[in-house]
C-alpha cells in the first residue's frame, strides 16, 4: 500500500486550469485593512493582477476589488480565508461575464508632426480622450471594460509608449443583488 502512495505522489500532477477571478470585499474603513487583505493573498501565494479600493455610500465601509488568476480549489481557499478576517464584512466572487466592470488607463505616447494627426483617429475608434498634448508627447485617457483596454493597448502598441498607468478593474454585480 505504501508503495502505491509513493507512486501516486511521484506521478506528475495535471495543472489545474486557472481562470480570471474578480473578488469583491466590503471591509471596515480603517487603517491597515488593505495591508491585511493584500498580505493574505501573498501568504497564500496568489498574485494580485489588479487591486482597487474605493469608498462606498456608507463612510464606514470601503470596497476592495481584486482580480487574480486561480483554479477552483485555491479560489475557494482564498474566499474562505478572506471571510475570516475580522474587518471583512462580506466577500463575493463576481462572474466576469455577469458583472459591470470598468477600468481607467492613462497612456503617454511619443509623437511627431505626422502622429499628431494620426493618433486622434485611433483614439476616436476606442472612444479615448486626449487629455494633454506636448511638443513631443500626447496623453490619452480611456475608460471601459478590461477587454476594451487590452484591445486599445494592442492598437497603440505600434507607437512608442512613454508611460502607461492602469487603475485595475472595479466591478459590481448585475441585477438587484447588492453586497450591503
Amino acid at each position: 500500500m505504501t508503495d502505491l502512495i509513493r507512486e501516486a505522489d511521484a506521478m506528475p500532477q495535471q495543472p489545474r486550469e486557472k481562470t480570471r477571478n474578480i473578488v469583491s470585499l466590503l471591509v471596515e474603513n480603517r487603517s491597515g485593512v488593505l495591508a491585511r487583505v493584500a498580505s493574505l493573498f501573498a501568504r497564500k501565494g496568489f498574485n494580485i493582477d489588479s487591486l482597487t479600493v474605493s469608498a462606498t455610500h456608507d463612510s464606514s465601509i470601503s470596497r476592495i476589488t481584486v482580480t487574480t488568476q486561480a483554479d477552483d480549489i485555491n479560489l475557494k481557499q482564498i474566499l474562505s480565508q478572506s471571510e475570516k478576517l475580522v474587518e471583512v464584512r462580506k466577500v463575493a466572487l463576481l462572474d466576469p461575464d455577469s458583472s459591470s466592470q470598468r477600468e481607467l488607463m492613462l497612456v503617454k505616447l511619443a509623437i511627431d508632426t505626422h502622429l499628431r494627426e494620426t493618433i486622434p483617429g485611433v483614439a476616436d475608434t476606442y472612444k479615448a480622450e486626449i487629455v494633454d498634448i506636448g511638443e513631443k508627447s500626447m496623453t490619452l485617457e480611456i475608460v471601459g471594460k478590461p477587454t476594451k483596454i487590452d484591445a486599445f493597448v494592442e492598437a497603440i502598441s505600434q507607437y512608442e509608449i512613454l508611460e502607461m498607468c492602469r487603475t485595475g478593474a472595479t466591478a459590481l454585480g448585475h441585477g438587484d443583488e447588492v453586497l450591503h
